[in-house]
């Protein structure tokens, strides 16, 4: 039986095509052997400076080729990595590293300015970086960079290469502001690859897409689902997000056998009308995962292209990947159609309960819970959390994932909405609070509050601020989004705006956040008919 490391996987597909072309981008290639040699070489660079079994290391590399050795050789090295998204604001860059107290940062050119921001709030720990010389600004500790890796040797370091410990923890919006760190074990990933790469058919040969940002949990099953079955990852350069004819290009010249990405992506591209009667002939699946998709814009994308399967995976990044599945029979026949997020993955378990954690009827609505091999530990060191979001139903460990659904007769899963106050936004889960104490946290501000408006197409839920300024302070939206951007990411900034003279409040004295949604609706529904 193969192990469940995933390097290990890798390792042992190299053996069978050294020569193949593991994953690319742009003009940058690396073969399986090159690949192999290059992740070795680095792993004995990461233990040379000291770090060990169960270390955390800081991802600061934008997606590129350099990127996946870096993974690869932070789990040959035993380690844990932790990709860091580079469009965050420092602020919240240093929350992760606090957290996650790496003992090593790799980073590129691209993620200079923000570690030079970072050292002004918090200590960091030597960085290795992919080129000396566009690191001879910083003020950091420099430990070593890519160039040197040549006279190492690139044989596979000796270990114990323990399934069950962590490959790398992604970190998520936090309803109390802070980032959340979801432990991903090696043997949860290899769970899901077992039953996905069968399912999906992928092999030696196959061509599949690099979409998601790395510290996004889809790219998991991008890279690990292409490197242990000698498949061609193509990295999709994120500029392309922006540029819809090119991101069909893109698929078109590849001659992907597969794209992954989230249901905005296909939004985008329906919406410049990019797709041709019969386009991207190689493509022979197309899956999507992270939010609901539009039922238009399925439509669009399945009458274009009747010669590809199109797959609902559905999961929170706390599951790995994805829980359940559903591939369409048939195109939808009205955009009133919803889609089914299918029934589990094997090795999962899907289920449908109330507030006493019991089953409820088929066609009942109740929580989603989720249970099986892709179960996250839990959070990183934080027991308070894991065991709310982590409980014990009829003798198993299972999930809430606060989305609403029910099981239909013919046992389906339906997703419903949400719970809470988190909602999906062009593929992210964002967590409306982590907004909220962002905004109480402005001088200016008496009281704000955030909610979600359900608009569909693109945007998915339109993220809506609602405030109370101090008197005589004379505050804009524009300046409030500016001075938010340095406290979140850009994905999380509010698309809407409202300054009131007090927030609405029901009769327990908190916020009436039913009233402020039909606020933004009457408003948005408004500015639709001017």
């Amino acid at each position: 039986m193969t192990s469940n490391c995933l390097h290990i996987r890798v390792a042992e597909q190299v053996a069978r095509t050294p020569d193949a072309t593991a994953v690319s981008m742009g003009d940058a290639h690396l073969t399986y052997a090159q690949l192999e040699a290059q992740a070795n070489q680095l792993a004995r660079a990461i233990r040379e400076l000291g770090c060990q079994a169960g270390d955390r290391i800081c991802l600061f590399l934008p997606k590129r080729v350099e990127a996946i050795v870096a993974m690869l050789a932070t789990l040959k090295a035993e380690c844990v990595y932790v990709p860091v998204d580079l469009d965050s604001p420092a602020t919240r860059v240093a929350h992760v590293v606090q957290r996650a107290r790496p003992m090593l940062i790799i980073a590129q050119a691209r993620a200079l300015r923000l570690l030079s921001d970072l050292r002004a709030i918090t200590d960091l720990p030597p960085v290795f970086v992919t080129d000396r010389a566009e690191f001879d600004a910083f003020e950091g500790e420099v430990a070593g960079d890519f160039g040197s890796l040549a006279s190492l040797e690139d044989t596979p370091l000796s270990g114990a290469h323990d399934s069950t410990r962590p490959a790398h923890l992604l970190f998520t919006s936090g309803s109390t502001g802070v980032p959340k760190g979801v432990v991903i074990a090696h043997d949860n990933v290899a769970g899901f690859l077992d039953w996905a790469c069968d399912y999906f058919a992928i092999d030696e040969g196959t061509r599949t897409s690099g979409h998601p940002p790395l510290h996004f949990d889809l790219s998991t099953f991008d890279i690990y689902g292409a490197l242990t079955r000698g498949a061609h990852l193509h990295l999709v350069p994120p500029e392309m997000n922006l540029l819809a004819p090119k991101l069909a290009d893109f698929i078109r010249q590849n001659e992907l056998d597969q794209w992954f990405s989230v249901p905005s992506t296909l939004t985008f591209l329906a919406n410049f009308d990019v797709v041709e009667q019969g386009d991207f002939p190689t493509l022979k699946r197309l899956l999507w995962c992270g939010e609901v998709i539009p039922t238009a814009t399925l439509m669009y994308w399945m009458e274009r292209l009747p010669h590809v399967a199109f797959t609902n995976l559905y999961g929170p990044t706390e599951a790995t990947i994805a829980s359940s599945y559903y591939t369409m029979p048939a195109p939808p026949a009205s955009n009133l159609e919803t889609i089914p997020i299918g029934k589990p993955c094997a090795g999962e378990d899907l289920f449908v309960l109330d507030e006493a954690l019991s089953e409820v009827p088929d066609g009942e609505t109740g929580e989603l819970f989720i249970g099986g091999k892709g179960l996250s530990p839990g959070y990183w060191e934080d027991e308070q959390k894991t065991a709310q979001a982590f409980v014990q139903a009829n003798g198993k460990r299972i999930y809430r994932t606060g989305d609403l659904g029910h099981r239909a007769s013919d046992g389906l899963f339906h997703y419903l909405g949400r719970t809470d106050s988190q909602i999906k936004n062009r593929g992210y889960r964002i967590e409306l609070g982590e907004i909220e104490v962002a905004l109480g946290s402005l001088d200016d501000l008496m009281e704000a509050a955030v909610v979600g408006v359900e608009v569909g197409g693109f945007e998915g839920t339109a993220i809506c601020a609602a405030y109370v300024a101090e008197a005589d302070r004379g505050v804009s939206p524009q300046t409030l989004r500016k001075t938010l951007s340095n406290l979140v990411p850009r994905y999380m900034l509010p698309g809407q705006w409202v300054e009131l003279d007090a927030l609405p409040k029901n009769a327990n004295g908190k916020i009436d956040r039913p009233a402020l949604r039909r606020v933004f609706e009457q408003r948005m529904a408004a500015e639709g008919n001017e």
